[in-house]
């Protein structure tokens, strides 16, 4: 199984990475991307699984995460992602069928409902138009703390493990260095920006604080046209069963799975079962 190769996008001056996980012979393109505070490693099992079924597989760093640059204005409103994620779905040989985990989900939702890009499918991963307040508030919490970093990654270990307490720890840390760099000051600190946390242009306080509002997801979701697919993670605090029914009532002909023993983090937590109701998914799209 050959290595993903590695991408750059230009987006209006800010340059995006990604890894490009290619099919022997692709059926379509899938176009990856991930939620606040992760980076496209987060999809890398789920992306190598698709591109052995025939989707070659585009795993996405959002502005201001990973290996793509930071933006030099602190602009990560919600109307910018939208506009690298045009950037990217135009330099793609096809339309793709689009899966975004949250923040990931959030900006495909909004992109493909208001009509910016064309796209062959949508699957959302743990996140609808109705985002719980609690499940939303953890996440800022765990995106804020540990402002100064961490000494060591036993410590960003522990870190994760307290927000997502039913995931086997991994007996390796090696893992982590995908999410956190070490810097001048010794100490290991994420590997985003932090001023994505401090935007403010008019949005709820929550996970998408200064990207959108309830209304302009519903309205979105309402103009959907693609098939879309919403896998929900059964012990999600992000997402509840009635978020998910107000989705399939607004996206008419939509599916709705829910992921046993699994979290906010779906794919992560059980990619194995991720992966094989996305590929229904996919298998069942018009050719």
């Amino acid at each position: 199984m050959a290595d993903p190769v590695q991408r750059r996008f230009d987006a209006d001056g800010v340059e995006l990475a990604a890894d490009v996980f290619a099919a022997e012979d692709p059926r379509g393109t899938a176009l990856l991307t991930h939620g606040g505070g992760q980076t496209r490693h987060s999809w890398k099992n789920a992306a190598r699984t698709l591109s052995t079924q025939g989707w070659t597989s585009v795993t996405l760093d959002t502005r201001g995460h990973g290996d793509s640059s930071w933006a030099p204005d602190r602009n990560y409103s919600m109307d910018a992602l939208i506009g690298d994620l045009v950037a990217v779905t135009a330099a793609l040989d096809q339309p793709p069928v689009l899966i975004g985990a949250s923040m990931g989900g959030v900006t495909s939702l909004v992109a493909a409902g208001e009509g910016h890009l064309k796209a062959r499918g949508l699957v959302l991963v743990d996140v609808a138009p109705r985002i719980e307040p609690v499940g939303a508030a953890r996440v800022k919490d765990f995106m804020t703390a540990n402002p100064d970093g961490f000494a060591t990654l036993e410590e960003v270990a522990d870190a994760v493990s307290a927000y997502n307490p039913h995931r086997e720890r991994s007996a390796s840390l090696e893992g982590l260095k995908r999410n956190v760099r070490l810097r001048d000051d010794g100490r290991w600190h994420w590997h985003w920006d932090p001023a994505l946390m401090r935007r403010d242009d008019g949005g709820d306080d929550d996970e998408t604080r200064g990207v959108l509002s309830y209304e302009r997801l519903k309205d979105a979701a309402r103009s959907l046209t693609i098939p879309t697919l919403l896998v929900r993670g059964q012990q999600s605090d992000v997402v509840s069963p009635e978020g998910a029914a107000e989705l399939l009532e607004l996206v008419p002909g939509s599916r709705f799975v829910d992921v046993r023993g699994t979290g906010h983090m779906v794919a992560g937590d059980d990619n194995d079962v991720f992966t094989r109701e996305v590929l229904g998914f996919l298998d069942a799209l018009p050719r």
